[in-house]
């Protein structure tokens, strides 16, 4: 199944991960894109370094915190902003999410200024986020992410840039595992999941695109699995191939007592969507155009 890991050939399209975090134009200290930033001199470059990867989050290590326009409240990041102020113990009416877009002040965490969003404390000169995205208003100095800026999403995402493409008409960024075999399906991402009902387009947490097109997170795929789901909750096509268990079927129906005396079923199958009409059984009913069993009567 996969957007940015269910894994096979069916595994590799069912499950071609796709790691969704989110940071757009960024700029890497002691990256390609860093001289400006690094300068020549030696100690300009150890203020930049100091701190490096002591201090941040559960999201991010960074060198910064920011200050919460909607509540005027410091957080490490937006997502702890996010968990606080739509923790179960908030209550329902000063529930509310901050967008990465209207960050506009951080603090440094070295010196403790408070300054409008840049790179580089304007008091001690240290370097908030090895990876920064003016745009996004994130920093990161666990570049191991490579973190990379989509200019078709509007948003920053994580696994090297090189690693993914952007779909045009799924409106989000998938495996270049996928780019010649995916089934396109109009804004992919741009809704929650169906099980968990998180939204899918900016969620931290591993997406899976499924043999259909549809996306959901890979941990709700496994979730599905140990209960024995093995059907897209959106469309009820089959999530990975389940060749397997309809030969299985094949062998349990073919040693059954003919005792239906020959009457048929119309049947729709939810894989192929071919209409037919089968013998019945107890068990299951049979398509005969792609030999599945995740059928229904109609």
């Amino acid at each position: 199944m996969g957007t940015v890991q269910l894994e096979s050939d069916a595994a590799q399209h069912a499950q071609a991960k796709l790691d969704v975090e989110v940071i757009p134009q960024g700029s890497l200290v002691d990256g390609k894109d860093s001289a400006g930033i690094n300068g020549s001199n030696p100690d300009d470059y150890e203020r930049l370094k100091r701190g490096l990867m002591q201090y941040g989050c559960a999201h991010y290590r960074r060198r910064c915190r920011i200050r919460a326009p909607c509540c005027d409240e410091i957080f490490d990041c937006r997502h702890c902003h996010n968990e606080s102020k739509n923790s179960i113990k908030t209550d329902v009416m000063r529930r509310h999410e901050l967008s990465r877009h209207e960050v506009q002040q951080v603090i440094c965490t070295l010196c403790g200024t408070e300054q409008e969003v840049g790179q580089i404390c304007i008091n001690c000169g240290v370097c908030m986020g090895k990876y920064f995205c003016e745009v996004c208003k994130l920093f990161d100095d666990d570049v191991s992410k490579q973190q990379y800026h989509c200019h078709g999403c509007g948003i920053c995402r994580i696994g090297g840039k090189e690693n993914f493409f952007h779909c045009s008409k799924c409106r989000c960024c998938y495996s270049t595992i996928m780019k010649n075999c995916h089934p396109c399906v109009e804004g992919a991402m741009h809704h929650d999941c169906p099980i968990c009902f998180e939204y899918l387009f900016d969620s931290t947490d591993m997406v899976c695109v499924l043999l259909c097109g549809h996306t959901i997170h890979e941990n709700c795929v496994k979730e599905m699995k140990e209960h024995h789901q093995f059907v897209c909750p959106l469309c009820s096509k089959s999530v990975c191939d389940m060749s397997e268990v309809w030969e299985r079927l094949d062998m349990r129906i073919a040693r059954l007592p003919d005792s239906y005396d020959g009457r048929m079923v119309s049947i729709l199958c939810n894989d192929c969507v071919a209409i037919a009409e089968v013998h019945f059984n107890l068990i299951a009913l049979k398509c005969q155009s792609c030999n599945s069993y995740n059928t229904r009567r109609i």
